[in-house]
């Protein structure tokens, strides 16, 4: 059984390194990257340490990937630094992992946040014992258009200055529209929002709790594809799943194709509980009318909960969460503790 640490919280006035271990829009968008920043240093009242990374553009991080593992190492080691806040995510961080001294993480616990590529280095402080933070990351949530939403702030307050998250609660509206960072004019304009319906259960109605495992569905295929830096499947056993989908907006068929592999696998068995992000319906790329958007998030867990109801029946599913790629966004623990009851709808994080 894996013992896990939760690194020391900060405090205001703390360094917080910002890095680049996965890709790095920020050259191209300074104006998006320094309103994060801002509101890293003026509504939270952290300093943000802008390490080698944070400077560097695509095509250098993609050629350097032991230059991002070196930045994550020296901000995990450098005594001035309490916390890691990354860029933002990207899609071949993988390729950093070899480069990684696991040992010297280890030694050194310092709380983690970024999401989406960055979950192939939240599982990694996993197998470590290090819980991590699935987020904020400073060009999207601390970013966000207009305004940082409430929810958003009020845990990642928890997940930068707590011990604990404590008990989750569903934001009462979100936003489904994507941001346009070629205008710098729209980041004062807030982004549309739409009723949030709540979250939907199903699946065993018994109490579970354990330690959360996942992160973004499609790096964990990647993870898992890869079969090199995964724990023993026995690891996992007693702990919760949580999963969640990008902006890529996946196909639900996908969805049930990688869930029913962690079923073939073994995988999902384990597991005593899971935990769904809502799934953006809209990319960078193309948008989608509402309709169109709502039957995706119906589809994709329709889809979730089948599958979880043929391998794992007993195990309660919570879909329509606010982490991931969503907006508010709570900063879920990887290798925090949950605890999740059907009976009084309740999720609460250790």
């Amino acid at each position: 059984m894996t013992e896990f640490d939760v690194p020391p919280a900060l405090e205001p006035g703390d360094r917080v390194a910002i890095v680049a271990p996965a890709s790095n829009p920020a050259p191209e968008f300074p104006h998006v990257y320094e309103r994060g920043l801002d509101r890293l240093e003026n509504v939270f009242g952290l300093e943000p340490v802008e390490f080698p990374t944070a400077s560097r553009g695509e095509a250098y991080l993609y050629e350097h990937p032991e230059a991002r593992a070196r930045d994550v190492m020296a901000a995990f080691t450098d005594p001035e630094i309490r916390g890691v806040v990354t860029v933002i995510g990207g899609n071949d961080q993988i390729r950093i992992l070899d480069h990684l001294d696991r040992g010297l993480l280890r030694e050194n616990p310092t709380r983690f946040f970024g999401y989406s590529d960055n979950t192939h280095l939240a599982l990694t402080l996993w197998n470590e014992g290090i819980v991590s933070f699935q987020g904020p990351s400073v060009m999207t949530e601390l970013a966000m258009d207009g305004f940082m939403f409430d929810l958003t702030v009020e845990y990642a307050r928890k997940a930068f200055f707590g011990d604990a998250i404590g008990e989750l609660r569903p934001a009462e509206a979100f936003t489904d529209e994507p941001a346009d960072w070629t205008d710098p004019a729209t980041l004062e304009t807030p982004r549309e929002t739409e009723p949030n319906p709540g979250w939907q259960w199903a699946g065993g109605g018994e109490r579970v709790s354990g330690r959360i495992w996942g992160g973004c569905l499609e790096i964990i295929d990647q993870w898992l594809l890869a079969d090199r830096f995964a724990p023993p499947d026995s690891a996992l056993d007693g702990s919760v799943l949580a999963i969640e989908t990008s902006e890529e907006v996946p196909p639900a068929t996908w969805v049930a194709g990688v869930c029913r592999a962690l079923g073939e696998r073994g995988l999902l068995e384990r597991f005593d509980g899971v935990l769904v992000g809502r799934p953006p319906g809209r990319s960078h790329l193309e948008s989608h009318p509402p309709e169109w958007r709502e039957r995706y998030r119906e589809r994709q867990r329709e889809v979730i909960t089948d599958v979880l109801a043929e391998y794992n029946p007993a195990a309660p599913v919570v879909t329509g969460l606010d982490f991931g790629h969503t907006y508010p966004t709570v900063a879920l623990p990887i290798g925090g503790h949950v605890e999740i009851d059907p009976g009084t709808e309740r999720i609460v994080l250790g």
